[in-house]
């Protein structure tokens, strides 16, 4: 633990589609992209991310891609995807979940399996972290870890604020526009 209690581990958990890169418009609906050529990563999204370093957090990418399992996405190109995100920006961990719904598997949004493995393998706090992402299982995912949630308007989070506005059973504790107003809110959160 480290001054007044607070964890050295603090992490912040970015969803990667629309979050971290741009989704891909296919039919007037929003999709991970399929491809590193297809991958464009957000213009305030590295500059938001070194901040967020400079304030001591861990950054750690957790990313349902339901697509390898329906046959539509491979592996192989997640993890190319990833792969350039890394080398790009200043990302600590990646956690994925391949699976789709029915799967039954514990590490799908809103489960926290992806969290409490990236909590183990890097000695983060959970407690101490937040959640930003761009849909509701992101909100609700950060809620059953015990973390904070910060939702975005940008990928799917326009959408998704119009869809469940008043229907949420959990709210986030933040709507920001895009990464860069979550990170100020986080950093803002920090401070008190």
């Amino acid at each position: 633990m480290g001054v007044g209690g607070q964890s050295l581990n603090r992490v912040v958990f970015l969803d990667r589609d629309g979050v971290i890169n741009a989704a891909v418009v296919r039919n007037g609906k929003p999709h991970p992209p399929d491809s590193v050529a297809e991958t464009r990563i957000l213009n305030d999204v590295p500059q938001a991310l070194a901040l967020l370093k400079a304030a001591g957090f861990r950054l750690a990418v957790i990313t349902n891609q339901p697509d390898v399992a329906r046959g539509t996405q491979t592996q192989a190109a997640v993890e190319a995807i990833n792969a350039f995100l890394a080398s790009q920006l200043p990302l600590d961990h990646f956690e994925v979940c391949y699976h789709d719904e029915g799967d039954g598997c514990d590490c799908r949004k809103p489960k926290t399996g992806m969290l409490e493995r990236a909590a183990r393998e890097l000695e983060l706090d959970l407690k101490n972290s937040f959640v930003v992402g761009d849909r509701h299982g992101d909100v609700e995912l950060s809620r059953n870890a015990g973390a904070r949630s910060v939702l975005v308007r940008t990928g799917y989070g326009e959408g998704e604020l119009a869809w469940h506005a008043k229907n949420w059973p959990r709210k986030p504790e933040f709507i920001a526009a895009d990464l860069t107003e979550a990170v100020q809110w986080i950093l803002q959160e920090v401070r008190r």
